[in-house]
């Protein structure tokens, strides 16, 4: 049996670059949105135009994903409100650049954390439910540069 509820989309970094731009493709698709960042502004003025542009609900969470315990407390926000996550986008993310034993050990850190444990957090909280309920889509982004070699020929050791 076909539910008449509109399906939501729940998108990390969708405060500007390519999280708006998927925000965008789903708002005109006619998902509601659920907007993760940490610019609780930015997310505000987009969800104003997106209600206005297309007529759909819009729900802002303001969260720095670098802290540990921030997707159970997206996961348990979305479940105390009863809102459904159909389409999980795992976009939020960022590099750091330099020799590695010159950048800041907590930049790392927060690295680890919002592009690997955060991603992995989220998709295991939510996927469960999508098993459940037998759909659900999960779109995990990576930059290309995951994907370009480092170096290799000793020029780290000067």
């Amino acid at each position: 049996m076909q539910s008449n509820r509109k399906q939501t989309a729940l998108i990390t970094g969708a405060s500007g670059g390519i999280g708006y731009e998927f925000a965008k493709l789903f708002a005109q698709d006619g998902y509601n949105l659920v907007l993760v960042a940490r610019s609780v502004d930015k997310l505000n003025k987009i969800a104003d135009e997106f209600k206005s542009k297309f007529g759909i609900a819009v729900k802002v969470i303001s969260k720095d994903l670098s802290n540990p315990s921030a997707p159970q407390e997206i996961f348990t926000e979305l479940e105390q409100t009863s809102i459904i996550v159909d389409v999980l986008i795992n976009n939020a993310g960022f590099a750091t650049y330099g020799l590695f034993h010159e950048i800041d050990l907590n930049s790392e850190l927060q690295l680890l954390q919002v592009n690997i444990l955060c991603l992995t957090h989220l998709t295991k909280l939510f996927l469960k439910d999508m098993v459940k309920r037998g759909s659900g889509k999960i779109l995990n982004v990576a930059s290309t540069a995951a994907f370009q070699p480092g170096a290799t020929d000793g020029s780290l050791l000067r």
